[in-house]
């Protein structure tokens, strides 16, 4: 079974067990632990993902909120901060509606992904959008659920 599949195996059974309503950071914290105690790694150790199937080096950022002066300065900041080298981004508005999606390389990081999505918060809510970062391996397993 390859790594994709074994995320893909227990995202599923996670998700069935809490129930449609569980909380994503917890399946995505719950099944980033399992995967690692599943396949002997521990629970501090990275895992290491064909790029195919997403890359455990590379995190997924989406922004949303009410467009205003100062959001992507907000986070891209935060993320130039933190070590993050942004690969690819995309950003719109829509009838005052501001949604942004990046991916970013972690791998000359000097903050794990916990402290960056603690500051990714603070900085959203200081320009009055919502943050989310996701590494980008769990973002597509996740997804085919």
């Amino acid at each position: 079974m390859t790594n994709e599949e074994l995320i893909y195996q227990i995202t599923k059974a996670v998700y069935h067990r809490l129930g449609p309503a569980a909380d994503k950071a917890l399946v995505e914290n719950l099944v980033t632990d399992l995967f690692q105690l599943a396949r002997g790694n521990g629970a501090t150790e990275q895992m290491k993902v064909p790029a195919a199937s997403g890359r455990s080096d590379r995190v997924v950022i989406s922004a949303f909120g009410v467009s205003r002066p100062g959001i992507v300065a907000a986070i891209t900041a935060t993320l130039a901060e933190t070590g993050y080298d942004i690969i690819d981004m995309n950003q719109t508005v829509v009838q005052g509606k501001f949604a942004m999606v990046l991916i970013a390389d972690a791998s000359q990081a000097t903050s794990d992904l916990t402290a960056l999505k603690v500051r990714l918060k603070e900085a959203g809510e200081h320009v009055g959008v919502r943050v989310y970062a996701q590494r980008e391996d769990l973002f597509q397993a996740m997804h085919r659920v």
